[in-house]
Formats: structure tokens, C-alpha cells, sequence
């Protein structure tokens, strides 16, 4: 039996790619996951495999509970219809990792932010909008039963400049709103924070490594992890007693491993990028209000 049977997550983006890995980790530890994303079959013209139902699959074969639900972030309705979804069924909401945005096939496109379409705007519409309002849905559901914890997937791109301008202010923004939301929920015992995930062999980043001239040197691909390793890292903060001492951080997730004794799926240590792509500017709220 799983360490984390009893709980309940939800994690957007699932279909492929960190998400999916993420919801594979949680699973892994008998979580129920109600895996989301756009994709419900597969198309086999579509540039990148993964369908929410694979990875739902995928969870109960970990030993958890898959559950495909299929959102469109871009639709309001679709967010709210998740969540009524997952209380009415559930009754709880434990968990919610915010780790969907869109990425447009030109992001590492060595051109300036003036000559890339404006539709590139859809990144910061699903990665920072779309998740203020899923927080927005989990909060009401976790306030009520005084516990839980929401994620934003950030990254060092977040104070260090990486190939796109809306890339960076979306990552900024996330970090930002995982503090201010973490203020906000404090008093009802919900933690929020924003973690930092290095180089991470998805689908795309393994496509990228094969096109992107000098990707590899850029990112310091030798120090990735694998799709999975984060979700590794958040089950061990859900099951950390004193959750409550971080909320309101930017942590970089090979850190918290490091803290947490959490390794890679094939027993690696990850290593953190603090010195080369630069530190989080939030730390925790208890950690603020001590100094």
C-alpha cells in the first residue's frame, strides 16, 4: 500500500511530458489522479505522443488510480467542470500541480520578441491564467477542509534569461502568484509554493536536443532528470509534517531531493543549478516572518 492512498490530485498537463511523469510518481505511491490535458486520443499526425487516457492507464498499472478527464485551460468552463467533477466524486482535493502551458514550436526560434507572433501570448494565458484560476477552484475545496497543497512548475528561467521573453514573464509570474497565493491561504493551513525544475528529458526537450543548435551546453542537459523526478520530489511534500514552513517558497527541486533523500528513477542524484542559472527570489513565509 502506497504512502499516499488516501489522496487526491490533480495535475494538468498529464498527457505527455513532466505532467505525465508527475502523475506516474504520485500514482506510484497509491494517490488517485485525475490526469488532464487536451489530448484524449492519439493522433498519429500529432508532432508529440500521449493521451490523458495512456497516462490514466499508466497510474493504475503503478498501483494508483488514473482518472482521464479532458480540459481545455483556455475554457473556463472546462476548469470549473473539473473541479465539480473531482468533489462530487471525491468529496477532497489534496494536491493540485499547475504544470500545463502552452509551448509554441517557434520558442527556440533565435529571433527577437517583436518578430514572433503575438499568439505566443497563449503561454502565459494557460501557464499563469488558466492556473490562477484552477488555484482559485482548489482553494475553495481545500480551505474548506483546512489542508492542502497547490504547485506551480516553474523553473530557473524564471530570473535567468532562456530563450523567449513571455517564457521567462509567464515563469516569473508563476513564482510570484505561488507567494502571494501562499499569504492568502496561510491561515487555513493550504501550503503554495513554486518549484524549480531543471532539464527534463520530455518528449519535446529530446526532440530539441536533436534540432536546437547548442540546447544541450545551454540547459546543461548532463544534469537532467527525468520526467518523473519531480513528482518524486512532491510526494515527499505532501507527506512532510511541517509542510506549513515552506509554503510561500521558490525551492529548486534537486534541493528538496537533496533535503528529502529523493533520487531519479534510476537512483541518480540530481544536481542543483543554484550557481550556473541563478537562485529563487521567494523564500518561505515562516522563514520571512522569523527574520
Amino acid at each position: 500500500m502506497g504512502t499516499l492512498q488516501n489522496k487526491v490530485a490533480i495535475v494538468t498537463g498529464a498527457s505527455r511530458g513532466m505532467g505525465r511523469g508527475i502523475a506516474l510518481a504520485l500514482a506510484e505511491q497509491g494517490a488517485t489522479v485525475y490526469v488532464c490535458g487536451r489530448t484524449l486520443d492519439q493522433d498519429v499526425d500529432a508532432p508529440l505522443p500521449g493521451t490523458v487516457i495512456k497516462t490514466a492507464e499508466e497510474c493504475d498499472a503503478r498501483g494508483g488510480r488514473g482518472v482521464a478527464v479532458r480540459v481545455d485551460l483556455t475554457q473556463d468552463s472546462d476548469i470549473q467542470a473539473l473541479f465539480d467533477q473531482v468533489f462530487e466524486e471525491e468529496g477532497r482535493l489534496d494536491l493540485l500541480v499547475n504544470n500545463a502551458m502552452s509551448i509554441p514550436s517557434d520558442l527556440t526560434d533565435s529571433v527577437g520578441f517583436w518578430e514572433k507572433p503575438l499568439s505566443n501570448w497563449s503561454m502565459f494565458d494557460t501557464g499563469v491564467r488558466a492556473a490562477f484560476l484552477a488555484s482559485r477552484h482548489a482553494a475553495r475545496i481545500m480551505v474548506q477542509q483546512g489542508s492542502g497543497l497547490i504547485v506551480g512548475i516553474s523553473g530557473y528561467v524564471g530570473v535567468t534569461y532562456t530563450y523567449d521573453t513571455i517564457f521567462g514573464t509567464t515563469k516569473s509570474a508563476t513564482d510570484r502568484m505561488a507567494r502571494d497565493m501562499a499569504v492568502e491561504l496561510y491561515p487555513y493551513n493550504v501550503a503554495s509554493i513554486s518549484l524549480w525544475q531543471g532539464f527534463t528529458f520530455t518528449e519535446r526537450a529530446l526532440k530539441n536536443l536533436e534540432t536546437v543548435d547548442g540546447m544541450a551546453d545551454h540547459l546543461n542537459s548532463l544534469a537532467g532528470s527525468s520526467v518523473e523526478f519531480p513528482g518524486r520530489v512532491i510526494c515527499a511534500l505532501l507527506q512532510d509534517e511541517a509542510l506549513m514552513e515552506k509554503s510561500g517558497g521558490t525551492f529548486i527541486s534537486a534541493e528538496l531531493a537533496a533535503e528529502y533523500g529523493v533520487t531519479d528513477i534510476d537512483g541518480r542524484v540530481i544536481k542543483s543549478l543554484r550557481s550556473e542559472r541563478g537562485a529563487p527570489i521567494w523564500t518561505p513565509l515562516a522563514s520571512a516572518k522569523a527574520s
